[in-house]
């Protein structure tokens, strides 16, 4: 253990929750009762704190897991909807224990965290010093509360031989759209952890009583949002309480670890790094991203490293399951170019192929460096928005252009075509045919191959890599399955894409060392409780050779 440092101590006090370690397993902080003798701890401090109401309303949950430990999240709020939860304004103690078995008969580390007002009260817990690669079960006390109890897992040891892996990707989950019964069935899949790919909450305001439209269709209310579209700090809260109260979410997070990403929704529909869709200024949109961030941070299991500074979070990281998986988690957000044409569906032109980049030049060099020195069985690259260059001609989303003339999605990777055929290049040269890209973002599942476009130089028209691309928890509501009009016309008009449905669920990937398989999962309704889970496709990739075979 580190000396003790007041201004250290301090430094993390100041910054959120800091966690308090005992002798029975230290999380990086300091036991109470030193922190009060060297005076540092805050003089507000909430002594014996009594609550009207069960403070621990929006679950718990766990994230980053890393071989020896995770972090820990909760946030009090015993009235969620309420400014500041419906705390008071002053620090509270919350003690956090960590368990080898469910009945909590083996302690293997506890400590206390300050949950800070300056934070909404929640908590970040960064435990370590656990053994790699097996579950461990966590919960938390404040006051004669109790937290329910969660479970997560730690990776296995760097280099350690794994057998096999499992994994869920899923996200877009709106409110107002669906009930959020996939999560449920999430809660229940033997994995080993979710790969949230974003739009964790919607910014839109509520959309009034009665029913609602949903790609074209009519569909009875389900629930509502509060209030308009969100601002400022407290709107964001206020959204993300409204959210995480969802008990079927709450089930998932309790049940495995976490790996977060955001996408557009968590700030603004379609932002790119400095600018919103409405032509705010940047100097002004900064201050609304930074609010819409440190919300984020405040409900999400995140380290202490991407907390935010300003307007900037750290989210681009990776993680090693022992020899089988090096998993690359994208920002494609923060760092890109403003889209083209008007965010619209628009045929390439030249500026489509200019030196722009969806990633930014540092994270660029990052992921490549990571791949080139890669030397897993598979490599996993998580991120947010579609990477195949699909030819959307005759989709009846708005601007899209009618007639025979190819569109793409200026919001996707077809959008940065430059930034595109490096990545897709850096792949080919260093990581043939074990990396899977896994996506999210446009409501409907898809899996096909991923090509270099016909124009890039040396291109041959091979297979390079595959891509999932998870479907929605909820937004779109019921949706029209697989025999749309979209669904046949985009079909048609890339050979390379070998499913897609427009239905609810989930991706579910189950890796051992030969094979990767990826299980398109749909719930048949969301707009009604009960709905059933079943597979709408299978499709396994050989380690060693690129390309998606059904299953």
């Amino acid at each position: 253990m580190r000396p003790f440092d007041r201004r250290h101590a301090l430094h993390l006090l100041g910054a959120g929750s800091i966690s308090l370690g005992t002798s029975i397993g230290l999380a990086g902080g300091w036991p109470l009762a030193a922190l009060a003798q060297e005076g540092a701890m805050p003089r507000n401090l909430l002594a014996n704190p009594r609550f009207g109401a069960d403070p621990f309303t929006l679950g718990v949950a766990s994230g980053d897991p890393a071989s020896d430990g995770f972090v820990l999240w909760t946030r009090l709020a015993p009235r969620p909807l309420e400014p500041l939860g419906g705390m008071e304004p002053r620090p509270v103690a919350v003690r956090w224990e960590v368990a080898g078995d469910a009945r909590f008969q083996t302690l293997v580390a506890q400590g206390e965290a300050l949950a800070h007002p300056e934070l909404a009260h929640s908590v970040h817990v960064e435990v370590a010093g656990l053994a790699p690669d097996r579950p461990y079960w966590y919960r938390f006390r404040v006051g004669r509360e109790e937290s329910a109890v969660g479970r997560t897992r730690t990776l296995p040891a760097p280099g350690a031989r794994v057998e096999r892996l499992r994994f869920v990707a899923a996200g877009c989950q709106h409110y107002e759209q669906g009930l959020f019964t996939a999560w449920r069935h999430i809660a229940q899949e033997p994995v080993d952890f979710v790969f949230h790919y974003g739009d964790y909450i919607y910014e839109s305001a509520d959309h009034g009583a009665g029913p609602f439209k949903a790609n074209g269709r009519t569909y009875d209310e389900v629930r509502r949002h509060v209030g308009g579209e969100i601002y400022t700090l407290d709107d964001y809260r206020r959204r993300y309480a409204l959210y995480k109260s969802d008990p079927d979410l709450q089930a998932a997070h309790a049940a495995v670890p976490f790996w977060m990403s955001f996408d557009d929704h968590e700030v603004d529909n379609n932002w790119a790094s400095d600018f919103d869709q409405d032509g705010t200024p940047p100097e002004a949109f900064a201050f609304r991203r930074a609010m819409a961030m440190q919300a984020y941070y405040e409900h999400m299991p995140l380290r202490r490293s991407a907390m935010p500074q300003g307007s900037h979070m750290q989210m681009y990281r990776g993680a090693r399951y022992g020899d089988l998986l090096h998993a690359f988690v994208l920002d494609t957000r923060q760092y890109r170019d403003d889209q083209l044409y008007g965010d619209t569906l628009a045929p390439l032109g030249p500026e489509a192929f200019a030196q722009r980049s969806i990633m930014g030049a540092a994270q660029e060099r990052w992921l490549y460096d990571g791949l080139a020195a890669s030397d897993t069985r598979w490599n996993l690259i998580a991120h947010q928005v579609m990477v195949m260059n699909l030819d959307q001609r005759k989709s009846p989303a708005p601007g899209a252009v009618a007639g025979g003339t190819p569109t793409y999605s200026m919001d996707q990777w077809p959008g940065y075509m430059a930034n595109r055929r490096r990545l897709l290049d850096c792949i080919d040269t260093h990581c043939k045919g074990n990396v899977v890209n896994v996506t999210g973002d446009a409501h409907r599942h898809y899996a096909g191959d991923l090509l270099q476009d016909e124009g890039a130089p040396g291109a041959e028209g091979k297979v390079i890599s595959s891509e999932f691309l998870a479907t929605s928890i909820a937004s779109g509501a019921d949706g029209k399955g697989d025999d749309d009009a979209y669904s046949r016309q985009v079909r048609a008009d890339n050979p390379f894409l070998k499913a897609t449905t427009d239905k609810r669920g989930y991706l579910l990937c189950d890796i051992i060392r030969k094979e990767w398989t990826g299980d398109l999962k749909v719930v048949d309704k969301v707009t009604k409780p009960g709905g059933k889970l079943s597979t709408y496709a299978r499709f396994i990739i050989e380690n060693g050779r690129p390309g998606l075979n059904r299953g």
